[in-house]
Parts: structure tokens; C-alpha cells; sequence
């Protein structure tokens, strides 16, 4: 696994978290 991967994959789930809690608590972004 190269650095890059690790990199992909942090972004990755840093993206999907931030949809998760915009779709959760859309309130927190108003």
C-alpha cells in the first residue's frame, strides 16, 4: 500500500463522513 492509497483512502472517508453528518444533522451547517 502506497502513500498515495492512504492518502485516496483518508480523503475518501473524510468525504463520506462529511455526507453522513450533512445528511444527519443539516442543522450543524446552517
Amino acid at each position: 500500500m502506497s502513500p498515495l492509497d492512504v492518502v485516496a483512502l483518508l480523503l475518501g472517508l473524510a468525504a463520506v463522513g462529511y455526507l453522513l453528518v450533512a445528511l444527519l444533522k443539516p442543522d450543524v451547517f446552517s
